[in-house]
C-alpha cells in the first residue's frame, strides 16, 4: 500500500512543486499590477478632467512633496512583509526632526546632528522588535507604545517650533537639479536611493529571503534554521532608521521641527504599502509596489487640490482604495490557498 504521507521527490512531483511557486509568483504581482493600472488611470482621468493635470512640474513635485513618505513606505514594507506592523514611524520622524533642529539651533555640526538621528531612529526600532520577539508583545500594542514615546519626548524636546537654518539642511529641499520643468532634489535622491537599496536586500540577500520566510510561515523558518529572532528585531531597526532618514527629509521640506509633526503619518505609510500590494498578513509584496502605492496617495492630495475640495476626501478616497486592495489581497491568498 502506498503511504501517502511520503514527499513526492519523482521529476513529477518536482513540476508540480515548480508549477506552484510561479503560481503563487504570478499571483504576488496582481495587486502591484493592479496599483499601476489605478495609477495610470487617475493620471489620465486627471488630465482629461483639468486639460493640465500631467505636466512635468506635477511629476516632479509627486516624488520630491512625497519623499518622506516613500523612504517610510520602504522600512513599513519590511516590517509588513513579516506579518508586523509598526504605528511609531510618524512619531518618530517628529522626534528625530525635532531633535535635530533643537540640536542645530545650540550649534551642534550638522555632520553630528544627521547620525544622531539615525541612531535614534535605530534605537526606537530595536526597542520594538525586541518588545515583539523577546517578550512575545504583539507588534500593535508594541509600536504604539513606541509611537507614545517618541510624541512624548517631542514635547519634551519643546513645545513650540524650532526653525533649522542650517544651509546644508535647507539646501536637500531647496536644491534642484534638472532642465526645463523636469526637476529633482537631494531629498527625492535620497528617497530613491533608499527604495533601490530596499529592494536589494530583499531580492537579493539572505536577510531578504528570511523576511519572505517568515512572513510566509515563522515556524518553517525556524526548521530550515533561518535566523528568526535577529531578522524579526532587525525588520524594526530598518524601519526605525527610514524613520530618522524621514525626519531629516521632512525637517528640510518644512524648515522646521515641530512637536506636531507626523501626526497620522503612519497610517498613510500603511495604506500605501498595502495598495501597492504588500500583504497584511506577510510573506508577500514588493518595493516597487510600494512606491507605486505613495505615488497614488500623491495623486489624489494632488487632484483633491486641483478640485479645491475639502481635505476629508483626501481621507476617503484613501479608504475606498485601502478596502478594494484588502478585497483583492483576500481574493489572492483564497486562490493561493485552493492551487
Amino acid at each position: 500500500m502506498r503511504n501517502t504521507n511520503t514527499v513526492d521527490v519523482t521529476p513529477t512531483g518536482t513540476i508540480k512543486s515548480g508549477m506552484r511557486r510561479k503560481m503563487k509568483a504570478r499571483l504576488s504581482w496582481i495587486p502591484v499590477l493592479a496599483a499601476l493600472a489605478i495609477l495610470i488611470l487617475m493620471l489620465i482621468g486627471g488630465q482629461v478632467h483639468f486639460g493640465s493635470f500631467v505636466t512635468p512640474g506635477m511629476l516632479s513635485s509627486l516624488l520630491v512633496d512625497n519623499a518622506y513618505l516613500v523612504v517610510l513606505a520602504a522600512g513599513m514594507t519590511f516590517v509588513i512583509l513579516t506579518g508586523g506592523i509598526d504605528l511609531s514611524v510618524g512619531s518618530v520622524m517628529a522626534f528625530t526632526g525635532m531633535l535635530a533642529a533643537k540640536l542645530l539651533s545650540v550649534g551642534v555640526p550638522v555632520a553630528v546632528v544627521i547620525p544622531l538621528m539615525l541612531v535614534a531612529g535605530a534605537l526606537f526600532g530595536t526597542m520594538i522588535g525586541v518588545l515583539v520577539h523577546f517578550f512575545d508583545v504583539q507588534p500593535f500594542i508594541a509600536s504604539l507604545a513606541g509611537m507614545f514615546l517618541a510624541r512624548g519626548l517631542c514635547f519634551v524636546v519643546s513645545l513650540e517650533a524650532i526653525q533649522v537654518k542650517d544651509p546644508f539642511v535647507l539646501g536637500l529641499e531647496s536644491a534642484r537639479l534638472g532642465s526645463g520643468d523636469w526637476y529633482i532634489t537631494p531629498t527625492g535622491i535620497i528617497a530613491l536611493i533608499v527604495i533601490a537599496i530596499a529592494a536589494w536586500v530583499l531580492a537579493y540577500t539572505r536577510f531578504g529571503r528570511t523576511v519572505y520566510a517568515i512572513g510566509g510561515n515563522e515556524q518553517s523558518a525556524r526548521l530550515m534554521g533561518l535566523a528568526v529572532a535577529r531578522s524579526k528585531i532587525l525588520v524594526y531597526v530598518v524601519s526605525g532608521v527610514c524613520a530618522g532618514i524621514a525626519g531629516l527629509i521632512f525637517t528640510s521640506y518644512t524648515a522646521a521641527g515641530y512637536s506636531l509633526n507626523g501626526i497620522g503619518t503612519e497610517l498613510d505609510t500603511i495604506a500605501a504599502v498595502v495598495i501597492g500590494g504588500t500583504l497584511l498578513t506577510g510573506g508577500s509584496g514588493y518595493m516597487v509596489g510600494s512606491l507605486i502605492g505613495v505615488f497614488v496617495y500623491g495623486v489624489i492630495k494632488t487632484a483633491i487640490t486641483y478640485l479645491g475640495a475639502d481635505a476629508s476626501w483626501e481621507r476617503i478616497s484613501i479608504g475606498i482604495l485601502l478596502l478594494a486592495f484588502v478585497v483583492v489581497q483576500r481574493f489572492i491568498v483564497a486562490r493561493a490557498n485552493r492551487n
